[in-house]
């Protein structure tokens, strides 16, 4: 009897998947890159390549995963069929954890700016200042709270946990964004923003830097490459068709992220209009956490009383895309020790959370020397490099027999579709070359 877990739906998988996808990268990542890559051109770009780049290596992911029903180590290992494929899906099982652990210490800053704007609801200054100034028993503890609401939503397995949760926080974070966006809109200097963000310069699609940053932005924003995409393909039902349900996910991804231009990239220069610095001193535009951390608190507090409700939803929903992401990476080493090393979910869980915790704490300890480097080390090169692995295997080392019988479950006629003339032999030549030279470049 097959005791692993299984979407129930169509909807709660693209939800889950499209969550995963969607992360705190998607809505200070991709408005940033945009606002310091010509704005509308960048965006052109973007939704061209995530089409021409990381749908195909999606699509390697969920089709490897519904094939083996396996984690990545063990889905890996039967496909490659020795030693290797395994010690590559230790290699994702360990970059997903790394990953984890400086993104629980971002996200516990969200959590802190979050619970301010009620402190400062009730007038609590003192811990207002606490929660907004940088501090190691802060990063400690609130990293702590995040990787256990984390463990909470991941004990309950794929149906109640994964799935429950992703249905009803995904339609929030949709509705909290498209609230910001009517708002936001409505203020003074918003219509520039938009002008950046909706009339391109056609010419600039021609700037090599433009079209690597956009490939790169489609790469990570679809969390390719660390097996989360594998392990949630691992838990579709045979009955769906994989190239349509991979095409769902890559639209959801693509419309968070280009909806979270739609807010950020007006916000700034409301903050411009008000006042507030949002170039730095080369005349580069503010991004990452100076972006989150300091231009947009300054807004909101420019805003008057309405502020602090404004930045309530906008924590609100920084929370709910860490989330999302965040359950998809914790189930890849979790699934890996339920399913190879025969241990419970539950103490899996929580033994892992504590691993990953300690890692946390570790990067805390050393800010300086270790979160630069951890999240070069994992998002810069051994992402890409894993999503290189996998085109591999999906392309060279997987039996294209294979490949075609697990597809036609729930797609009998896809050899006669445009998706099977296509995909083999791009993800065979195409996607090697092009991650290679983004590596390289």
């Amino acid at each position: 009897m097959n005791t692993r877990g299984e979407f129930s739906s169509r909807i709660g998988f693209v939800l889950a998947a499209a969550g995963s996808a969607v992360g705190l990268g998607n809505i200070w990542g991709f408005p940033t890159q945009v606002a310091s890559n010509g704005g509308a051109a960048f965006v052109f770009a973007y939704m061209v390549l995530a089409f021409m780049l990381a749908y195909p290596v999606l699509m390697a992911e969920l089709i490897i995963g519904r094939a083996t029903r396996a984690n990545m180590v063990d889905a890996l290992g039967k496909i490659s069929g020795n030693v290797f494929g395994k010690a590559v899906g230790v290699w994702g099982f360990v970059t997903v954890s790394l990953i984890l652990s400086f993104y629980a210490l971002v996200a516990g800053w969200m959590l802190a700016h979050f619970i301010q704007t009620i402190t400062d609801l009730s007038s609590q200054q003192t811990w207002s200042d606490w929660l907004v100034t940088s501090s190691l028993p802060r990063d400690i503890i609130f990293s702590g709270i995040f990787l256990c609401l984390t463990a909470f939503i991941v004990t309950g397995g794929v149906t109640k946990g994964i799935e429950k949760w992703s249905v009803r926080l995904m339609p929030a974070l949709f509705i909290l964004i498209a609230i910001l966006i009517i708002y936001v809109s409505s203020l003074d200097g918003a219509a520039k923003g938009w002008n950046v963000y909706l009339l391109p310069d056609f010419s600039l699609l021609l700037d090599p830097e433009l079209l690597i940053n956009a490939m790169g932005q489609a790469f990570f924003s679809m969390s390719l490459g660390v097996g989360t995409m594998l392990v949630y393909g691992s838990y579709v039902s045979k009955k769906e068709n994989l190239p349509s349900l991979g095409a769902s996910v890559a639209l959801v991804d693509i419309g968070v992220a280009v909806l979270a231009g739609m807010l950020i990239i007006p916000a700034m220069y409301v903050a411009l209009h008000n006042g507030i610095e949002i170039f730095t001193d080369e005349g580069a535009l503010i991004e990452g956490p100076n972006l989150i951390f300091a231009v947009l608190p300054s807004l909101f507090a420019s805003m008057g009383q309405i502020g602090v409700y404004v930045a309530f939803v906008f924590f609100a929903l920084m929370m709910i895309a860490a989330l999302t992401s965040s359950i998809s990476m914790l189930e890849v080493p979790v699934a890996y020790v339920v399913e190879s090393k025969g241990v419970s979910r539950t103490k899996a869980v929580w033994l892992l959370t504590l691993i990953i915790f300690s890692i946390s704490s570790t990067i805390a300890f050393n800010m300086e020397s270790l979160f630069g480097l951890v999240i070069d080390l994992t998002t810069k090169y051994s992402q890409p490099l894993l999503g290189l692995v996998l085109c591999i295997f999906a392309g060279w080392v997987w039996k294209r027999n294979e490949i075609l019988a697990e597809i036609k479950h729930g797609s009998e006629n896809v050899e006669q579709g445009l998706f099977w003339k296509i995909w083999p032999w791009y993800v065979k030549f195409v996607c090697p070359v092009v991650i290679l030279l983004m590596f390289f470049l």
